[in-house]
């Protein structure tokens, strides 16, 4: 009889690691987070993909979100360099 393995919860450091690196690199981080995220989304759309297992469903919908997120990091990247 084979023995079940425990659950791992990998997903959980995921989202950790990547919680560090937006604490550290700020909106850098979320404008390369937000493209990465853009360009699959993008590409899945094109290949066929309407509903999405994100919380949005709708993939027009989650690359708006996506999109506003890319703008939003591009403004506080701005800022960042031109703050007085």
């Amino acid at each position: 009889m084979q023995q079940q393995q425990p659950y791992d919860p990998l997903r959980l450091c995921v989202y950790a690691t990547i919680a560090l690196l937006g604490w550290l690199l700020g909106p850098v981080a979320l404008a390369v987070f937000a493209g990465v995220g853009i360009a699959g989304y993008a590409r899945a759309r094109r290949a066929g993909l309407t509903k999405s297992k994100c919380f949005l469903r709708d993939t027009r919908l989650v690359l708006a979100y996506l999109a506003l997120l890319a703008l939003a990091a591009v403004s506080g990247i701005v800022w960042w360099v031109v703050k007085p």
